[in-house]
């Protein structure tokens, strides 16, 4: 009898591991997107609404939550490239290194260990489809620069669905890699509208922007304009495309590029609206989880933190709701300043006007003497003396006039900055479903990939 009762015991352990399994996994990775990248977000929201306080983003609901360390094999503060292979393999590896480890050995991806439990992946970016994040989780080579080898990677593979803004070249950019990847069996399609005729005869796919459009990067959301392509819109072609056929689940990882980009620009406004942006991309997911809640699993986090963003610069107040009046990018503004400065004789009266129309100077944000100052010693300079300097960012190179008037908006927001780099402050981790309660508390950036494998029975 007690031999039963103990089988009986085995067998409903068995089933219960069996029953916690995620069928569905999503990973959403937040580049560049600290602790008080999500604050400073859920309290513009809040500012909004004209309250103090916090409204929260569809991740930031959700029930389980922890923090990340995120430093690398070879430095206490990571690049992309050490914490994105972090991300994708578990496994801490020198800065610059993608899918390999210290000694230059090849490392197995979560992404690798779904496709060989019979699982479909899919792997999606706002940035270029072999850019650090997106390549950890296929590629394995000593150099993230080395765009061409990663790119030449991608088919061996094997995935189901790749989505992102083009395919970065470290040869000659004259020269296309799609013909490579094709013969590796996969359609390439250039925006949604070929995307939808393609897709339903694809086994595999690469979703790619437009023809002609920037290969680097989508536009900030910011920035966008109508057809440009969303990394919800990829989220939501990379379900329905996985879903296409019967099939034992999936593994799907989206990055949120370009909230590192605005980051290391100090870009306060766009930083924001590319968070909320990236939290779109959750709610997809989070609409699938709602259908399945029993077999899905759904995780945030990011390969590091970026800008070392402060919350408050002086005083105990926040004037958030100021970044409402910042309608672009501090690259846009850049491009518009350049374009300014074609005509002869600019006057300060029409730089104060493309600022009060671009940011909202004078005419809904009151400038102090200094701040003003600022923003008219910088067009003296540039527009009066010809003395035209651009500041340099890792992603950017603006207009010195642009580079002030967002340092003017921080000011007012009450937001500072320490770097234009990266930092070794803690990421946010948040999860919901199946497996999701293995996410609680403070852990490494290592462990989230091997509880995502755990969660979703990886081989």
């Amino acid at each position: 009898m007690k031999r039963i009762f103990y089988v009986f015991l085995f067998l409903l352990a068995g089933v219960c591991t069996y029953a916690q399994q995620a069928k569905y996994v999503f990973f959403f990775i937040g580049d560049g997107m600290g602790v008080n990248q999500v604050n400073t977000t859920e309290m513009y929201l809040a500012a909004g609404q004209g309250r103090i306080g916090v409204e929260k983003l569809m991740f930031g609901s959700f029930p389980v939550a922890g923090i990340a360390t995120s430093f690398s094999a070879s430095n206490p503060i990571t690049d992309s490239a050490a914490g994105g292979t972090a991300l994708a393999t578990g496994s801490k590896t020198y800065n610059g290194a993608i899918g390999v480890d210290a000694g230059k050995r090849s490392l197995r991806s979560i992404a690798t260990r779904a496709k060989a439990s019979g699982k479909k992946v899919a792997v999606l970016t706002t940035v270029g489809i072999n850019h650090a994040t997106p390549a950890a989780f296929y590629g394995h080579q000593p150099d993230r620069g080395m765009y061409d080898e990663l790119a030449k990677e991608l088919p061996a593979s094997n995935f189901d669905f790749f989505a992102g803004a083009g395919i970065l070249r470290s040869g000659d950019k004259a020269v296309s890699l799609e013909p490579v990847i094709e013969e590796g069996g996969y359609a390439i399609a250039h925006g949604m509208d070929e995307y939808a005729a393609k897709s339903v005869q694809s086994d595999k796919i690469l979703l790619l922007q437009e023809s002609g459009d920037d290969v680097n990067s989508l536009p900030y959301a910011i920035d966008r304009k109508n057809g440009d392509m969303t990394l919800a819109q990829m989220t939501e072609a990379a379900v329905g495309f996985l879903m296409k056929e019967k099939n034992k689940g999936f593994f799907l990882m989206a990055e949120g590029g370009k909230i590192d980009w605005a980051c290391h620009n100090n870009d306060l406004a766009t930083v924001v609206k590319e968070v909320i942006d990236f939290d779109n991309a959750v709610k997809v997911a989070y609409e699938f989880y709602k259908k399945h809640p029993k077999e899905t699993l759904i995780v945030i986090s990011a390969d590091h933190e970026t800008g070392g963003l402060g919350m408050g610069i002086s005083g105990y107040t926040l004037n958030l709701k100021a970044l409402e009046n910042q309608k672009v990018s501090q690259e846009e503004l850049s491009r518009r300043i350049t374009d300014l400065r074609r005509n002869k004789d600019v006057s300060w009266e029409q730089v104060k006007a493309l600022l009060s129309e671009t940011m909202g100077f004078w005419t809904e944000l009151p400038l102090n003497w200094s701040q003003e100052r600022a923003l008219r010693d910088e067009y003296e300079k540039s527009f009066v003396q010809h003395k035209v300097e651009f500041t340099e960012t890792l992603y950017a190179r603006s207009e010195s006039l642009a580079a002030v008037a967002r340092k003017v908006m921080s000011q007012i927001a009450r937001l500072g900055w320490t770097t234009g780099s990266h930092t070794a402050e803690y990421v946010p981790v948040y999860a919901v479903g199946a497996g999701s309660e293995k996410f609680m508390g403070k852990m490494d950036n290592t462990d989230i990939p091997k509880r995502i494998a755990e969660a979703g029975g990886y081989k």
